[in-house]
């Protein structure tokens, strides 16, 4: 039975594109060097902040964006093995066109 994610509010769920295991001039990067990601693939996006007087801010971004966020921002879970990330749309950075 598939699962069908469907983050609250101004969340969005994002999977990281890892870090290459080498580096341009050849070298192999061992796992305990490697940095947290910062990069990542939108998965699903929330309908949007809902402001004091009642109406809706959409997002920004969408599924399928490619988007630099905060280092340390948001919550990490797995879902069927897959490692995936929910965060606040403030803790996206910048969208990679």
């Amino acid at each position: 039975m598939a699962r069908t994610l469907q983050p609250l509010g101004d969340r969005v769920v994002i999977k990281a594109i890892e870090q290459e295991s080498q580096t341009k001039s050849g070298l192999y990067v061992p796992d305990s060097a490697k940095e947290r990601p910062q990069e990542g693939n939108v998965i699903a996006v929330g309908p949007g902040r809902v402001t004091d007087e009642g109406k809706r801010i959409e997002m920004d971004i969408k599924a399928g964006d490619i988007v630099v966020y905060s280092k340390f921002a948001g919550i990490e879970f797995k879902d069927d093995g897959e490692e995936l990330l929910i965060l606040t749309e403030r803790d996206i950075l910048a969208k990679i066109s």
